[in-house]
């Protein structure tokens, strides 16, 4: 039968996220503006990097614990070099039922192919806004949509759907074009995401003022594209759904900020040098990079992780008002969205 490991607060572990670099070819403001993460930024060394075999390994005593889901991140996962291989590694897990990746695009015209072969599912594009000078702006190094749209066509060849199609958005930088990609995206028959801007690490100039709360960004697109809520389809999804009334497909809306979801987080995260992070909003994570790496067996790898999971009581979005000033948190570009 398998595993159910719970937190304090009776979440079960159910999903990974591993980050593969902290690296990207993108400087998004709200993610890593680029005034930070300039060419002085030091970013971690290659040797301190799990390697494939070190992620695979404990993805797999991770999976025995209960974890179903597995999404690659980063950093843009796609510029550490042989991804595919790492797939593959990961595809063969016995218990993995879902496979799939985040990306900013721009390099799946050259892996998309590889990467479906590997045994990657699907995969979650970022495309903050349709309107040129709007993502240029966001993305911080004048990145063309076209680039995006790109990687997006590639991966609709190789088969890695349903795409979806994330955007965080800022008010008075990029909301007002929210619905012009709501439409594209539904007439393509992608799954749109809208993320309210969030809090994540220290360094994205952060402020309640820009977040466009769920039920405004809602508002917007049934105005002119009406549509119904509907149910999560899985415990801890993330997204609340929306499908469209014509039955021309749904859209979701991550409202962190505004409508948190700490009661159903189902998350864990490794970071690239073998940290794991209990929430996005975490402080400090916990290491297996060194235990790993000193010979330790699987089943104290596993129980030092069913520890780490079993003492989980985080619940940062719910108690945002008091904690945003606190502690320095891990970044978003270090440990994935």
């Amino acid at each position: 039968m398998p595993v159910t490991l719970e937190d304090t607060r009776g979440r079960p572990l159910q999903d990974l996220r591993i980050s593969v670099t902290d690296r990207c070819n993108l400087r998004c403001t709200y993610c890593m503006p680029r005034e930070v993460f300039g060419p002085g930024f030091e970013f971690l060394a290659h040797r301190e990097l799990l390697t494939y075999e070190e992620i695979a390994r404990l993805a797999r005593v991770l999976v025995e614990l209960g974890v179903r889901k597995v999404r690659i991140t980063g950093g843009e996962p796609l510029v550490r070099r042989d991804l595919e291989r790492l797939v593959a590694m990961l595809a063969a897990i016995p218990g993995v039922e879902d496979l799939a990746l985040t990306t900013n695009g721009l390099l799946l015209p050259g892996q998309a192919q590889a990467l479906r072969r590997a045994g990657l599912a699907r995969v979650s594009v970022s495309l903050d806004s349709l309107d040129e000078e709007v993502f240029r702006h966001m993305n911080g190094v004048g990145a063309s949509v076209g680039g995006v749209l790109d990687g997006i066509a590639a991966a609709e060849r190789a088969g890695l759907g349903p795409i979806k199609v994330n955007a965080v958005v800022q008010r008075g930088v990029n909301d007002h074009t929210l619905v012009a990609l709501a439409r594209l995206a539904r007439q393509r028959g992608w799954i749109a995401r809208f993320i309210e801007f969030m809090d994540v690490g220290n360094t994205n100039g952060w402020r309640l003022d820009q977040v466009v709360p769920a039920r405004e960004i809602v508002a917007r697109i049934t105005a002119e594209l009406p549509a119904e809520a509907i149910s999560p389809a899985y415990r801890g999804e993330v997204a609340g759904r929306w499908r469209y009334l014509d039955g021309g497909g749904e859209f979701g809306v991550i409202a962190s900020v505004s409508q948190p979801f700490c009661g159903d987080c189902t998350r864990l995260r490794l970071s690239p040098e073998g940290q794991l992070f209990t929430c996005l909003f975490a402080a400090s994570g916990f290491d297996l990079k060194t235990p790993l790496r000193a010979g330790a067996s699987d089943a104290e790898l596993q129980e030092a992780a069913r520890q780490v999971w079993h003492r989980r009581d985080d619940r940062y979005s719910e108690r945002r008002t008091e904690l945003t000033a606190l502690a320095r948190r891990v970044e978003m570009s270090h440990i994935g969205g």
